[in-house]
């Protein structure tokens, strides 16, 4: 019987980036369901705060090489790899010095965020997908860790729908606390309308009495295919969205979250092979 495929993808990771809670999850994650027999693949961008030769990264060269667009501008893709510390399980790390060379993750050294947050959440998002086309591997589950991932279920459901690769994946979104759509300005819906995306598919990532606020979480949550609060607090916003929607949801594990992930992923496993 085939292992099923997990694809964990993270805006940060034990040890390597330590911001919030995600990188505790997304450390223990993998190594504990690739234990339980599946195969896993993570991703993740390569800060300039990780220090490449302490954490070993080194470059894949078979999958650099790709250009990213971006706003119509080209960015160059870069893949790095390492071993995680204590475990049999590979992190790939999406790279590229425009984006991720600076030595601070989301905010300047005054607590300001980069005005060029959205762009590279969209470079970050796009990549990994084109990555994981290059790998020839089809996911069974896509797991987004955090507002950085946000876009990709969008991006799954209507640019790659018809991608031979994602035809079977069941597309988890984990929601936590922190984001940083509020510092999106109105450019945003333009920008990541990546391949002729009409405006109309970003809408879900829209919201405010004018229309004028960008809510990551938000736009994720409806298009993918299951939710995990991954935060025990989350915005009023969020427990909105989440209120009433008809997909499968697991509320927040304060202890023993891998094996209630486990089973939920069982559970989607489950329902594809239903349908």
């Amino acid at each position: 019987m085939d292992k099923k495929k997990v694809l964990i993808i993270t805006q940060e990771m034990q040890p390597y980036t330590v911001l919030s809670e995600i990188a505790e999850i997304a450390n223990k994650l993998p190594q504990y369901i690739q234990e339980k027999g599946m195969e896993i693949r993570v991703l993740m961008p390569r800060y300039g705060t990780i220090n490449e030769r302490r954490h070993r990264l080194h470059e894949v060269v078979r999958l650099s090489g790709m250009n990213i667009i971006v706003d119509e501008d080209d960015f160059p893709l870069i893949i790095k790899v390492a071993s995680l510390p204590g475990a049999r399980l590979q992190v790939y790390f999406l790279d590229n010095d425009d984006f991720f060379k600076r030595k601070s993750v989301f905010e300047d050294d005054k607590g300001k965020p980069f005005d060029d947050n959205a762009e590279r959440m969209i470079f970050f998002c796009k990549g990994v997908i084109e990555t994981v086309k290059k790998f020839g591997w089809p996911p069974n589950i896509i797991h987004c860790h955090g507002w950085l991932t946000s876009l990709i279920p969008l991006y799954l459901k209507t640019t790659y729908a018809n991608e031979p690769l994602f035809q079977q994946s069941k597309v988890v979104y984990s929601a936590y606390e922190q984001s940083m759509g509020g510092a999106f300005n109105e450019d945003f819906v333009a920008k990541a309308s990546i391949n002729n995306m009409a405006a109309s598919d970003l809408a879900s990532f829209i919201t405010g009495a004018e229309g004028n606020k960008v809510s990551l979480h938000e736009g994720a949550i409806k298009a993918a295919d299951a939710i995990i609060r991954g935060s025990e607090n989350l915005g009023a916003n969020i427990q909105a969205a989440l209120e009433g929607i008809d997909k499968p949801v697991l509320d927040f594990q304060k202890e023993g979250f891998l094996p209630a992930y486990l089973e939920f992923y069982h559970s989607l496993l489950e329902q594809e092979v239903a349908e």
